[in-house]
């Protein structure tokens, strides 16, 4: 017991230390993620009830690569595939260079993608459950087409989107866990390391499945808390 809680110690001796900044990568990278995704698939969605079928088709098509593909081979794609383009760009016009791509800005991009093209459905199907004469009693009012969707639609779609979302954002902090596998130092390639360097894999990997379940806890908690919050005027009435 003692060797554990040596081992699990902030210092030299311990890997607290490690494991802490491993925790603080996964959540940043997280809340990162969050609303570059969020603002990607809101978008998707706006371009999916277009008139215009080019943006439609476009949407579709996106979301059907990025839902269809792993989300490792995204990541991949994301973290050498850049780069390799990038290179090559530069080539074209005279530059040369090695260029690498941060670790955790690929992870960013990555966990975006796949994050944006799950949230355009769950956008599209709030935005279908509004009735239109919510927008028709705008245009009514005399308001604009952006002062209708930010002050009538938007407050609405947030509420109904929000379960959806919520779910979302637990399979975000999972699929977090796939940046080990290019070096980024989050929970689970710390104690991966630790389990490596320690022979003490149930111990490291043990730890890694509590703070998992601790950031889902603490989500699901807020998340909660959200959703009754969206719900106050319904229990009003």
């Amino acid at each position: 017991m003692d060797n554990y809680l040596t081992l699990l110690s902030f210092g030299d001796q311990g890997w607290g230390d490690e494991i802490a900044w491993g925790v603080l990568i996964t959540v940043s990278l997280a809340l990162a993620t969050l609303p570059v995704g969020l603002f990607i698939g809101f978008m998707i969605a706006v371009a999916k009830q277009s008139e215009e079928w080019t943006l439609r088709t476009a949407a579709d098509i996106y979301t059907t690569i990025f839902r269809g593909l792993p989300e490792l081979l995204t990541l991949f794609l994301v973290y050498f595939g850049l780069q390799i383009g990038i290179q090559q760009l530069l080539k074209a016009v005279g530059l040369g260079g090695a260029i690498e791509i941060n670790t955790f800005f690929a992870g960013v991009i990555a966990l975006a993608l796949v994050f944006s093209s799950y949230a355009s459905e769950v956008f599209l199907s709030a935005f279908r459950a509004i009735p239109k004469g919510q927008y028709e009693g705008g245009y009514a009012l005399g308001l604009r087409r952006g002062r209708v969707m930010r002050s009538i639609i938007v407050p609405q779609l947030i509420r109904i989107a929000l379960p959806g979302l919520g779910n979302l954002w637990m399979i975000l902090i999972k699929d977090t866990a796939l940046v080990s596998a290019i070096g980024l130092t989050d929970i689970l390639r710390q104690t991966g390391v630790a389990a490596r360097v320690t022979k003490e894999a149930f111990l490291f990997f043990g730890l890694a499945f509590l703070l998992y379940l601790v950031l889902a806890l603490i989500s699901s908690i807020g998340l909660n808390r959200l959703e009754a919050y969206g719900k106050r005027g319904e229990q009003v009435r």
